[in-house]
């Protein structure tokens, strides 16, 4: 599978939260529990899942990748092809909704720096070369994603970072990027960050990064990071946040045809209000799909996290489209509506005339890039006009007077923040 084209039509699917023992289901794993949670998925009308694999389950020593485990992961993806769902896989868990999952291999009595320690390195990339060669012959494998938001481990705020430079970051994408693809090419094999990479001053992982390796860049948009603090949930910054981490995007990358993957989007109590949830995601993603690069939307999550597990931040128990008993919330119908709609006729891209400068310093390191963050000038400049019925895209001040770069992206007018 190349990289997908913009005039393909979008994608929707849902980032898989299996239903019992959520995602320590690896360790009691039950095909039939996991094929009725993908039949409740295919329901919505939904046609692709983002699967995530356990990594201390998976690969529990530094030389041992179970094959249980593995033959597990094949049964969910071809259990995924039965219902109509293409599977996206994250290897590694890595962090997942406040919880870390770090194999004892890589902790206390056997630290190792996650990124820069050479036999840390080769273990992980064995693990990732195991995965993506075992799914390479699925027809529904639509690629590997390194692992959810790992960059989280690298610094703060974490309370026990792996810490590491960019270039040592960008060497490490890049590595691990390349197992992927020797091991499954051709599939459409990415990396993802929190918003830290787009909006914290001194990140390891940058913007450069999310746009410059890989075929296509992930955003993941979350607006209780700020956003609906301030503008409340139906501000239309709020509203607007995924769009503007897509067009946030399409200002960092060279290419003006890359695709952007919303991969992970949702409406978390009590930022957004229950009674909310379902306009706030018709909002998000009629505003998303606006963009000219948008590949698709994954929502977060497929299914509630039963209230029988303990410690979870308070909202994240109810993020799903369904229940834990697999009923269709509010939100899981509107979802699927949208879905429809859209799928069946994707709207063409809203023209943006006028772009929001903002200079983040040295594009390689971005070391002032928190001008883009909820509260920035550039944040609230766009945040304005997305209010005022316009739509925005976001200029590099470094490329905000190259006539050919304006040019290639419809770009007339240029404001400052």
């Amino acid at each position: 599978m190349t990289a997908p084209q913009t005039a393909a039509p979008l994608r929707f699917g849902a980032n898989y939260t299996p239903t019992r023992g959520w995602f320590h289901h690896w360790l009691d794993y039950d095909p039939a529990e996991v094929r009725a949670d993908l039949e409740s998925i295919a329901g919505l009308g939904l046609d692709h899942v983002r699967v995530f694999a356990l990594w201390p389950v998976f690969q529990p020593n530094r030389a041992l990748i179970r094959p249980r485990a593995v033959a597990q992961l094949l049964h969910l993806v071809d259990a995924a092809a039965d219902c109509g769902l293409d599977v996206a896989v994250d290897a590694l868990q890595g962090h997942l909704s406040s919880f870390d999952f770090l194999p004892a291999w890589t902790r206390t009595w056997h630290r190792r720096n996650l990124f820069t320690d050479p036999d840390a390195a080769d273990g992980i990339e064995d693990y990732l070369r195991t995965l993506a060669g075992a799914l390479a012959e699925r027809p529904n494998f639509i690629g590997m994603t390194l692992g959810n938001e790992f960059d989280q481990f690298s610094g703060d705020p974490h309370p026990d970072p792996d810490r590491v430079d960019p270039a040592g970051a960008g060497a490490w994408l890049e590595r691990m990027l390349k197992a992927c693809e020797d091991a499954a090419p051709g599939r459409l094999h990415l990396h993802s960050e929190y918003d830290a990479a787009w909006y914290l001053d001194g990140h390891p992982f940058t913007p450069a990064h999310a746009v410059g390796l890989g075929p296509a860049t992930t955003v993941h948009s979350w607006v209780f990071n700020g956003t609906a603090q301030r503008h409340g949930p139906a501000g239309a910054a709020t509203l607007h946040h995924a769009e503007y981490l897509v067009e946030l995007a399409a200002a960092w990358t060279d290419d003006p045809h890359r695709p952007v993957w919303l991969q992970e989007v949702g409406a978390p109590a009590p930022h957004i209000p229950a009674e909310r949830a379902a306009d706030f995601a018709e909002a998000t993603v009629a505003n998303a799909a606006s963009c000219a690069n948008l590949w698709g939307v994954t929502w977060w999550c497929s299914h509630d996290v039963d209230r029988a597990l303990a410690d979870f931040p308070e909202l994240e128990y109810d993020l799903g489209l369904l229940t834990v008993d697999r009923r269709p919330k509010p939100l899981g119908r509107r979802l699927a509506r949208i879905a429809e709609e859209l799928r069946r006729e994707r709207p063409a891209p809203a023209p943006r005339r006028t772009a929001v400068r903002f200079d983040p310093g040295d594009p390689a390191t971005a070391p002032d890039r928190s001008v883009c963050a909820p509260g920035g000038p550039a944040f609230e400049a766009w945040a304005r006009l997305a209010g005022a019925g316009v739509r925005a895209a976001l200029v590099r001040a470094d490329r905000a007077a190259d006539p050919a770069h304006l040019r290639a992206r419809g770009i007339t007018e240029v404001v400052d923040a």
